[in-house]
Order: C-alpha cells, then sequence, then structure tokens
C-alpha cells in the first residue's frame, strides 16, 4: 500500500483495537468494517498488534510518562509500534502516518505525544527491549495466567507452544476426494503457480498463503480450507458405509463436510446457532453434498432427537479455542483463567446428553481445539469416571490425542469413546 494510505488504515485498526481491548470480538469489528481497499493492511495491522498485545502495551508503559492515557491514542500506539516492528514499511513513514491518524481520530492534541513517543521507541529500541524482558507478558506476548497454565502441563514444551501462538498459521487444504485426487490437485497448484505439500490423510499445506478465490476449483468444490489438525476428526471417527452419524455442533460445517467426502454416511449436522447452521448449508451445497440440518442446543435432546441411536457422534464442543489463538489472536485478551471451568461444565453436559443418543457398540468422537487439559483429559476423565459403560479407545490415526500448534497444524484434543453396554 501507498504511505499515504497507512494513516487511514492506521486510524481504523486503532478503532477496532480499542473496541477489542474494551472486550469486543475482532472478527465482529472486522466484519462491521467491511470491504475496503485497505482490507489486507487492516487485518495484518490488527492482528499483528493484538498477537503482541503484551509486548505493544508495556512499550507504551514504558515510555509514556502519562499513564495511562485515551484509550484510542493507546491503540494507535499499539498498531504503530506493531507496523514499526513488522518491517512492511519505513520507519519514518509509520511516525509520519501515525500523527496523521492522530487527525483522523479527531484527536489533534495527542500528535506531538504519539511522535515523540514513536521516535522514543526507534531511538532506545535496544535499551527497551532490555526494560521490558522481565514482563512475562511482553516476553511471550500471552496472558500472564495463559502462561502458567501451559508452564504448569507441558514443562518442557510450554515456551514453544508459546512461540506457535505468535506465529501466523498455516494455510491447510483438505481435497475433495469425490471430485478430484491429491496428486491431481498438487499438479494444478503448481500450474497457478502455487507451491504446497501433502500433509495428512487428504491434506495440503500451502507454501503461501492465498486468496480463496484463487484456489483452483475452490468454486467448484473441488478443495476447501481446513486445518491439516481440525482434518483428523473424520479419519478417527471409524466412518464405516451406511452408518448414522451425528455432528452435534457442526458450525461453519468443515468436518461435516469431510465426514461425507470421506464416506458414504447419513449425516445430521446439528447447531444452536441458525446463522451459523446457514454456513453449513452453504459450504455442503458448494461441494455438492447433502445432509440433514437441525437447528437445537444438542443437549436438549427432546427439541431434535427421534430416539433413533446413532453409530457415530463427533462432539466438536465449544472451548477456550487455545489452540488455534494464532488465528483469532484476541482470543488471548478476552478469556479469564476461570472461563475454563464454564468451558469444562458445558463440555461434560454436552457429553452426558450426546451419550445418551449413541447405540451400544457405537463410538463418539470427543474434540476440541484447545491445549487446556482442563479442557481435554479432565473432561474426558471425569466423563468415564460417571459412566461405568464408555471406554476410551485408540485414535485410528494412531496419532496422540492431544497435538500442539506448530508449523503444520494448529492445536487440537480428540478422545473416541466407545458405548459398551
Amino acid at each position: 500500500m501507498s504511505a499515504a494510505a497507512l494513516a487511514p488504515a492506521l486510524a481504523e485498526a486503532a478503532r477496532i483495537v480499542s473496541r477489542v481491548a474494551a472486550g469486543r470480538s475482532l472478527s465482529d469489528e472486522l466484519e462491521s468494517a467491511g470491504r475496503t481497499s485497505a482490507r489486507a493492511a487492516l487485518v495484518d495491522l490488527t492482528h499483528g498488534t493484538l498477537r503482541r498485545f503484551g509486548r505493544v502495551q508495556a512499550m507504551v508503559r514504558e515510555l509514556s510518562h502519562r499513564g495511562k492515557g485515551d484509550a484510542l491514542v493507546e491503540a494507535l500506539l499499539w498498531c504503530a509500534l506493531y507496523a514499526l516492528e513488522s518491517g512492511r514499511y519505513a520507519p519514518y513513514t509509520v511516525t509520519d502516518q501515525a500523527v496523521r491518524a492522530c487527525g483522523l481520530l479527531e484527536k489533534w492534541n495527542a500528535k506531538g505525544y504519539v511522535n515523540a513517543l514513536l521516535r522514543a521507541a526507534l531511538r532506545e529500541r535496544a535499551s527497551l527491549e532490555a526494560r521490558i524482558t522481565a514482563d512475562a507478558q511482553a516476553r511471550y506476548q500471552h496472558p500472564a495466567w495463559w502462561i502458567d497454565l501451559l508452564r504448569g502441563a507441558y514443562p518442557e514444551t510450554w515456551e514453544s507452544i508459546l512461540g506457535a501462538g505468535n506465529t501466523h498459521p498455516p494455510m491447510g487444504l483438505r481435497v475433495n476426494r469425490r471430485k478430484t485426487g491429491r496428486d491431481a490437485y498438487l499438479a494444478r497448484l503448481a500450474a497457478a503457480g502455487m507451491v504446497a505439500r501433502a500433509s495428512g490423510a487428504h491434506g495440503l499445506i500451502l507454501e503461501r498463503p492465498v486468496a480463496v478465490a484463487e484456489l483452483p476449483g475452490f468454486e467448484l468444490g473441488e478443495v476447501s480450507v481446513q486445518d491439516i489438525g481440525a482434518q483428523r476428526a473424520a479419519t478417527c471417527l471409524d466412518l464405516q458405509r451406511g452408518q448414522r452419524v451425528l455432528d452435534a455442533c457442526a458450525a461453519p460445517g468443515g468436518k461435516s463436510a469431510h465426514i461425507l467426502e470421506a464416506e458414504e454416511v447419513a449425516l445430521t449436522a446439528l447447531d444452536v446457532d441458525e446463522a451459523r447452521l446457514a454456513r453449513v448449508a452453504r459450504n455442503l451445497e458448494r461441494l455438492s453434498l447433502r445432509a440433514e440440518l437441525l437447528q437445537a442446543d444438542c443437549t436438549q435432546l427432546a427439541r431434535w432427537w427421534n430416539g433413533e441411536p446413532y453409530d457415530r457422534i463427533l462432539a466438536d464442543v465449544p472451548c477456550s479455542a487455545s489452540g488455534i489463538a494464532r488465528r483469532r489472536p484476541d482470543l488471548k485478551w478476552l478469556r479469564r483463567a476461570q472461563d475454563l471451568d464454564a468451558f469444562a461444565a458445558r463440555q461434560a453436559a454436552i457429553l452426558d446428553a450426546l451419550w445418551q443418543a449413541l447405540r451400544v457398540n457405537g463410538k463418539l468422537l470427543y474434540a476440541t481445539c484447545s491445549v487446556f487439559p482442563q479442557e481435554n483429559d479432565g473432561v474426558i476423565g471425569a466423563f468415564l469416571a460417571r459412566h461405568a459403560d464408555a471406554r476410551r479407545l485408540s485414535l485410528a490415526d494412531g496419532g496422540e490425542a492431544q497435538w500442539l500448534p506448530d508449523a503444520e497444524h494448529d492445536g487440537f484434543f480428540y478422545a473416541l469413546i466407545e458405548k459398551t453396554a
């Protein structure tokens, strides 16, 4: 983007980030902002700032002599500091455009302050780094409670998990085997100048992310965007032709679609949110797949279940989403430690309800995109203790239950449970 276009992007990013800091969802705020010519810059500035939120906050605190100031001006400084460190723009450009953004935000009196603080950040770069290193939130760019939980759960790897959470996520693809093969699609990507490698049973990872519209055959349903970790669900369900399958928390429909691509089954896709269920319908239509769609809370069996048991149930339950924090960097700062107890209670209620709808010898796959044991082995261990007719099985792909985020995939947890009586 041109240097002159950076000021409007910084101003809009500051508005969005300030609202996220006050408790709003980043995705909702970006959706409200709509499509603009500076959309790519806006996404980069907001996501980049929130990935480094602990760091840029600490930098402003260290450099400012005003104490906590105007929320919008602080958000502008956070975004500008990210822009300086991103290397995407010349330092003088960021400083100049951040000052111009003050006017766009009607914060004219803050121009001198913003200019001085950004120049100090550049001038004192080395000493500033040393001064904020002791701040764990600045160093690891996650909330202190999040850091402490991971340190306790993963004493050998907690730092690498936090590091992965600050990176740009990989772009995983799932080839629709009903329409094309993975090798054939790899060749199409190569012909379009896109480099990819095979990963997982049916997946690909692009060397460089692209807009969905650029993917060959996307509108024809030949491929979907889905993380490699998320693609484990269909494999681990141990599907067989003719089974009745329930995806109990189906939206936005990626796992439902993969199930239907993988095997000839009768699928019911259930979700509590009508708008999100509509997304499932659109995804299935693009892929030329069919399922029964039901809107209901999966724990309210009387409202949606006809009493005929399912052979397989996927319980992709609501969770902290700590395993996909790099895709939704606002979540790190919107979540609270006490939220995990609430999630675990909801997850337990979902499991207890769905267990009633599973036939004897049927299998339920519990899934989260979390790395916190409180939502994973903790929930499963308590469930097995409550249900004598439940037996935990090894996963069909032979992998570990907990996948931690890395360069190949996000963080996911899977547990397969058989109903024995």
